[in-house]
């Protein structure tokens, strides 16, 4: 079986590193895949760009100006909705005429337009999209809390600076009707919780809908030496220390302020390590009035290399995530992995991974005060044993590849 793998970018983002694992894991178990992606970082053989790489940021550019002209000019809002009108056609590539599945995950912004997506939907191929956020099923934004027009039709978007009834939502919505009444594909959810969703979409009516959660590769994210870890990162021995992470720390959506709330709650406040870009700009944030942070703040650069983020994992004592919106997030899998447990919000496909109490703590929605009480018990009880057992049953490279498989053959 050759399946062909499609994302936006091969390295950048949550998406492209699940896709880039289940690509990975699947060559591990019999399959023949490959990645398509429109922004190339590697040189691995198994990973194949679109050809011409200046006409795609071209396109790129003119969805991002066309959505700036409908806010009139406004840029807050500018990446929180995708339009889908402008792409590439993949259709025509060797590698896409060779598989027997081509399974989607990622593909927005300016990489497959609205009309390349009806041409791979109506090729007659296998199609399986994984759902990395809800734009597949929403008109044109990636999560649309509170929002939930997309079970009826996009209009008014609040994700929009200027909307309306026939707004853009609406639009690209109704094209996405026409072409998905037409076909016949597989929406896959890395949650139980967006697979939920997706089922209660009028877009979504009549696909066959499931749940697989994202591989970890267990030889790079495994339980190490702490006292080594912390070695390696310069990092106190003798402190507790939580860590907080994301690739712009100050994005409101992964919910920095309730961390900072939290911290000032609690009674024995441990180290902050921070890792990401702009990690500077929180750090004054998380001072008293003398201006320092009392239990130590240690900033890091965004970092790459997965081998040395497992190692900051098994640095740290919890890991917290105060995101206000996430599907199934790879950095709780990863650190659950590393035998971390973890403290985050009820939302989105979180209560599925962390179980409460038992290897980690799952704290009331935007509630910084329940967050304070789940980090200081995380660092009361050791649930690092549980937390590795969960990771392992759950995010197995094998299960999930074994699983995606099944749902090729059917």
């Amino acid at each position: 079986m050759k399946v062909l793998l499609v994302n936006t970018s091969e390295q950048t983002g949550g998406a492209a590193i699940a896709a880039s694992r289940l690509m990975e894991a699947l060559n591990k178990n019999g399959v023949k895949a490959k990645m398509l992606v429109r922004d190339k970082r590697t040189d691995r053989v198994t990973v194949v760009s679109v050809p011409n790489r200046l006409m795609p940021f071209l396109k790129f550019v003119w969805e991002r100006a066309v959505i700036w002209l409908h806010n009139r000019l406004k840029i807050e809002k500018l990446w929180l909705v995708d339009i889908a009108n402008t792409g590439t056609d993949i259709t025509r590539l060797p590698e896409f005429q060779e598989a027997d599945v081509i399974h989607l995950h990622w593909v927005s912004q300016g990489f497959l337009s609205l009309n390349d997506l009806k041409k791979i939907l109506w090729s007659g191929k296998r199609v399986v999209w994984t759902m990395h956020d809800q734009w597949p099923y929403t008109g044109i934004c990636h999560y649309s809390s509170p929002c939930d027009l997309y079970q009826t039709c996009c209009h008014n978007c609040p994700q929009l600076c200027y909307s309306k009834e026939n707004d853009l939502a609406r639009k690209v919505f109704l094209k996405k009707k026409e072409i998905y009444q037409h076909s016949h594909f597989t929406l896959v959810g890395c949650s139980q919780w967006i697979a939920g969703l997706a089922r209660k979409s009028a877009l979504a009516k009549g696909q066959h809908v499931t749940s697989i959660p994202n591989a970890i590769p267990s030889d790079i994210f495994h339980p190490k030496d702490q006292a080594e870890a912390r070695r390696e990162f310069h990092l106190p021995q003798e402190k507790g220390l939580i860590l907080f992470g994301s690739l712009k720390v100050t994005d409101e959506r992964k919910g920095v302020r309730y961390l900072i709330d939290a911290y000032k709650l609690m009674q024995n406040k441990p180290g902050i390590v921070v890792v990401g870009k702009a990690t500077e700009k929180v750090a004054s944030m998380f001072a008293s009035e003398n201006g320092e942070v009392e239990g130590g703040f240690y900033p890091l650069e965004y970092i790459t290399d997965e081998r040395r983020m497992a190692t900051l994992y098994a640095a740290v004592d919890a890991y917290v995530t105060p995101s206000l919106q996430d599907n199934l997030p790879n950095t709780i899998a990863e650190a659950m992995s590393c035998g971390t447990p973890c403290v985050g919000f009820c939302v989105g496909g979180i209560p599925e991974m962390i179980d409460h109490r038992e290897n980690g703590y799952v704290a009331q929605y935007c509630n910084a005060e329940d967050l304070a009480r789940g980090i200081e018990y995380v660092m009361e009880h050791d649930l690092r044993k549980e937390a590795h057992q969960k990771a392992a049953h759950m995010f197995s490279e094998t299960s999930v590849a074994q699983h995606y498989i099944r749902l090729y053959e059917e």
